[in-house]
């Protein structure tokens, strides 16, 4: 069993660190492509908004601190669901936790309940979003707008 938790623990570390470091590429991609745009070729300063590769920048600076928490927030969760079944499975030979096996994979299953939560409510805000827009793009404007149909 530990050979499983440290395989779930490192490629959690693993998948954060990829993460980490593909936020930052696009970050630095989008930040190298205003700054020859602007500053080389056309002589604008910086973060000047005459120059439309700052809104890629800016874009950029997003996508990276994005990925980034991302990153941190699930190889965090993945080591301390780690860290629990570590602490579950070198209890006492006697103790209550080493006897059950569901004891043991508490911290899977609140892992996979947590994942069936998320799923939920997703599926809800996708709902609660898409459904009042579409009822906005059925509602007929014409009393508004003389001659024209719809919004």
């Amino acid at each position: 069993m530990f050979e499983a938790i440290a395989g779930y623990g490192l490629g959690g570390s693993s998948i954060a660190l990829f993460g980490r470091v593909g936020g930052g590429i696009y970050t630095k991609a989008a930040d190298v492509g205003a700054d020859l745009v602007g500053k080389v070729e056309q002589g604008i300063p910086e973060d000047d908004p005459r120059n439309p590769a700052v809104i890629a920048d800016n874009v950029g600076d997003n996508v990276g601190d994005i990925a980034g928490m991302g990153a941190d927030l699930f190889g965090s969760f993945a080591e301390s669901t780690c860290a629990a079944m570590v602490v579950a499975s070198t209890t006492g030979e006697y103790s209550a936790l080493s006897i059950y096996w569901t004891h043991k994979m508490f911290p899977l299953i609140i892992t996979g309940m947590m994942h069936i939560h998320i799923y939920m409510h997703n599926a809800y805000l996708l709902c609660s979003i898409w459904y009042p827009s579409w009822l906005a793009h059925q509602f007929d404007c014409s009393q508004f707008h003389e001659g024209h149909q719809g919004c």
